[in-house]
Formats: C-alpha cells, structure tokens, sequence
C-alpha cells in the first residue's frame, strides 16, 4: 500500500475528499496532510478524519531537512497538492520524481502561473469571456502549472455567471475527478 502526503493551505475540501476516497482503497491511504498554513481549515478536516498533519512554515518550507524529514517519517510515496500555494522546492520535486501532482482550476495552459489560484482565476476566466473553463491535473516542476498534463475535464462558463457559480462547478469536477485520476497513477508506481 502506497502513503500519500496531501499539501494543502486553506479549508482541506480536496484533502477531506481524498482521504475518505482512499479510506475505500487497497493501493493506497492518505498518511499526512501538510500545511503551510498553521490556522487551515485542513488541520481540523485531518483531525475529524483522524489523520495526522503538521504545519511548515512558508518561509521554511524550502529548507533542506524540514519537509524531506517530515515526509521520510511517514514513509511517504506520493504527494498531492490540493490548493497549496507554497511553490515545492526543486530539492522536493528531484526526490520524488513523477510521483508529485497538482489540480488546477482551469484548462491549463491558461490562466496558470504564479497568482493564479482560486478565485483569482474564475475571475480572469469569466472576464475573458471564456465559453469553458475546468480543472487541469498535472505533474508539477519548478515553474507554476507548467508540468505535464494527465487529465482535464470541462464545464461551461455559462452568461452572467459570478465566480463562485463558476466555482462550484469546478469544484465538482475536482471531487469527481482527482481522487480517480490519483488512484490510476499510484497503480502504475
């Protein structure tokens, strides 16, 4: 069985979704969640789910032994980020190659890049007068939402949308959709 470490800086939505998803399965568990963030709503969602999870700082998330130990301790195999908004070091990425994900919340290549997180991004999507927006599962790198596509899935931009509508239809392609496409790849480890 493979341990995943979810990271994670705000409310733990992906992260609860994933844990209960992995709960049902023989390939693997969630066995960390990690912050960035020591007040996130996802302390609280790991903690009701009785999973551990730990906060490092932003500023120290970099350093060479905190994370790489944190991770080591838990026997970690794969890493997902679920709206984490620390940039992952090149020294992280270089120690678990190919087994690093991140979901965005649009089509990639557009609307990535640093900043360009949540509803920051709905807002640009719909400003645009996009006709389709979604969400975009990717292996990262060093550069923001610039690693490999493995999945996207649409959903209409519809007229006069806001962009917690928008939002919420996202959302729902995230819940649908990471959880699935995560069990795929850990098969193939």
């Amino acid at each position: 069985m493979k341990n995943i470490a979810v990271l994670a800086s705000g409310s733990g939505t992906n992260a609860d979704n994933l844990i209960r998803f992995f709960d049902n399965s023989s390939c693997a568990r969630v066995a960390l969640v990690v912050s960035d963030n020591p007040r996130a709503g996802v302390h609280a969602r790991a903690a009701a789910l009785g999973r551990p999870s730990v906060s490092i700082p932003r500023e120290e998330f970099g350093s060479a032994s905190s994370v790489p130990a944190v991770l080591g301790e838990y026997a970690i195999d794969f890493i997902v980020l679920a709206g984490f908004l620390t940039k992952v070091p090149a020294s992280i990425i270089s120690a678990f190659p190919g087994r690093i994900v991140n979901i965005h919340p649009a089509l990639l290549p557009k609307y990535g890049g640093k900043g360009m997180y949540g509803q920051h991004v709905h807002r640009a999507v719909i400003a645009a007068g996009e006709s389709h927006s979604g969400i975009t599962i990717h292996y990262i790198n060093e550069n923001y939402d610039e690693g490999a596509v493995i999945f996207q899935a649409s959903c209409p931009v519809n007229p006069g949308d806001t962009p917690d509508q928008l939002a919420a239809r996202i959302h729902q392609l995230e819940y649908a959709h990471y959880p699935a496409v995560i069990a795929r790849l850990l098969q193939s480890l």
